[in-house]
């Protein structure tokens, strides 16, 4: 059983959107916080978006706000993100996170879970 697994990236043209899909183990999913970041070649990886796996408060990056929605199924172990509107500035590698810190900053995924990834290319 993967503790983190990733899917839905894709290429998609400017202002068009995506959904992307994290699968967690039991494990993973009962950490205290989980969500999304991203990493683009050559340039640090950018926490975007997190939320408790039982529900409760969400956390955006200025950059996604707005844009994004980041969303929890305890049934099914999982977290999404819907990204809309989206621009070439958004193409990335989109990694799923879980991690014992709260959702309270941009960096909980710091020295947590962390998925392979899926890739988002946006073209103008």
């Amino acid at each position: 059983e993967r503790l983190l697994e990733e899917s839905g990236g894709g290429s998609v043209q400017a202002g068009g959107s995506l959904r992307l899909s994290c699968s967690a183990s039991r494990y993973t999913y009962s950490r205290n916080c989980i969500g999304w970041f991203r990493q683009a070649p050559g340039k640090k990886r950018e926490g975007i978006a997190a939320t408790y796996p039982r529900g409760g408060g969400t956390l955006y990056a200025d950059s996604v706000r707005g844009r994004f929605t980041i969303s929890q199924d305890g049934a099914q172990n999982a977290v999404y993100l819907q990204m809309n509107s989206l621009k070439p500035e958004d193409t990335a590698m989109y990694h799923c996170a879980a991690a014992a810190y709260p959702c309270t900053s941009l960096t909980w995924y710091e020295d947590g879970y962390i998925g392979q990834g899926t890739q988002v290319t946006v073209s103008s």
